[in-house]
């Protein structure tokens, strides 16, 4: 039997938030990877959080029971759209579920800034649906 090459950030579908929002109409799950004090500022309806990342003293570590957790309330058959806040942490939970067998995982390209800048998250201003993220440009 031919081992199978693990997964990596490249093997990775990434799907921009209109195409995330057409998969959400018929029926894939959205996987919110984000910390539990960012999904609670504001998170898509019906959203699943499961923490990638802690933030912690020593800054940011990955959860050591995000597989179990994910495997807790989701097959490895089912259709997923995975996010964080920018991209970056929803990719490397993306590679995490590939390699534990998940089938059908993609990640949602710009996270849940992105959503919430495509006016998808409703009429609240952007500062009081999202984090601001280091690594995403500010708008003029």
């Amino acid at each position: 039997m031919a081992e199978t090459k693990p997964k990596t950030v490249e093997d990775v579908e990434t799907v921009d938030v209109y195409t995330a929002k057409g998969f959400l109409s018929t029926g894939h799950r959205y996987l919110d990877v984000r910390t539990n004090e960012e999904f609670a500022k504001s998170h898509v309806e019906d959203a699943l959080n499961i923490p990638y990342m802690f933030q912690t003293d020593e800054g940011r570590v990955i959860n050591p029971d995000f597989l179990p957790q994910v495997a807790s309330v989701c097959k490895k058959d089912e259709h997923m759209i995975v996010a964080c806040n920018a991209g970056g942490r929803g990719s490397r939970a993306c590679v995490d579920l590939l390699n534990a067998g998940y089938e059908h995982v993609a990640n949602m390209g710009g996270g849940y800034s992105a959503w919430v800048d495509a006016g998808f998250a409703g009429d609240k201003p952007p500062e009081e649906l999202k984090i601001a993220c280091k690594f995403r440009p500010k708008e003029n």
